[in-house]
């Protein structure tokens, strides 16, 4: 059982036991059932609205419907903090590898990168684009920290699939002894860039991030429901 639906049954079952016991006995386990149950079920729509249209309620699927601003977003994160010429001019002096020997020293290229501050251009990018909103919804910038480790192991991967690349290895094979090397590896990485994100559908954008965040939004359903619970038992006692 997954944690809402643990936090929904609990919930239910304080109202459950609410209602059975007498009058007065039963009360502040209703309160604590019914308001825990819609704090949970609160925030459960917050976080299905991030993925999933809902009709009539406008807001709705912003991640699929602003994939573009997504997209933007990653190409910038990408060509400004992790493949900028400096950078791979850097990796390419201290490396001295060429070919397919590129891939191996992709965790070489990681080590001189600041990935805080990759993650933190992340968070701006999403706080400054239309997902702002929604963001606010499940708890704003703190939401997104538990993101910090998935998204650092998820560019990782990609970063170590672009430098894999038989298109980027060939640049390397010709340009690596010239003077412009770091530069023209630069743009032909770019376009990889650009190409593997122009193949991203708004259904994969929307798989993409759920996959990274959905089990560490869970937790706001749960603190929902316990939020919801205690306040439940205050509005009993002192309302």
């Amino acid at each position: 059982m997954n944690k809402q639906n643990l936090t929904n049954g609990i919930a239910l079952a304080l109202v459950i036991l609410g209602l059975s016991l007498p009058h007065e006995d039963g009360n502040p386990w209703l309160s604590m059932g019914l308001f825990a149950f819609s704090g949970a079920v609160t925030n459960w729509l917050a976080v299905y609205m991030l993925f999933e249209k809902v009709p009539g309620l406008y807001g709705s699927g912003v991640i699929p419907e602003r994939f573009e601003d997504f997209k933007a977003g990653i190409h910038q994160l990408m060509m400004k903090q992790f493949f900028t010429p400096e950078r791979i001019e850097q990796f390419l002096r201290e490396s001295n590898v060429e070919g397919s020997l590129l891939a191996s020293g992709a965790d070489s290229l990681m080590e001189q990168l600041d990935t805080e501050r990759a993650f933190q251009t992340m968070v701006s990018v999403i706080e400054e684009s239309s997902f702002a909103p929604m963001l606010a919804m499940v708890g704003g910038p703190t939401a997104l920290a538990p993101l910090k480790e998935p998204f650092i192991e998820k560019f990782r991967e990609l970063i170590h699939e672009i430098l894999a690349d038989p298109r980027v290895q060939q640049t390397v094979e010709e340009h690596f002894h010239k003077a412009n090397a770091a530069e023209t590896m630069t743009e032909r990485i770019e376009g990889i860039v650009r190409q593997r994100l122009d193949e991203l559908t708004p259904e994969r954008v929307k798989e993409i991030v759920e996959d990274m965040i959905r089990q560490h939004l869970d937790w706001l359903v749960v603190w929902g429901g316990v939020f919801g619970g205690l306040i439940g038992l205050l509005t009993h006692f002192f309302i």
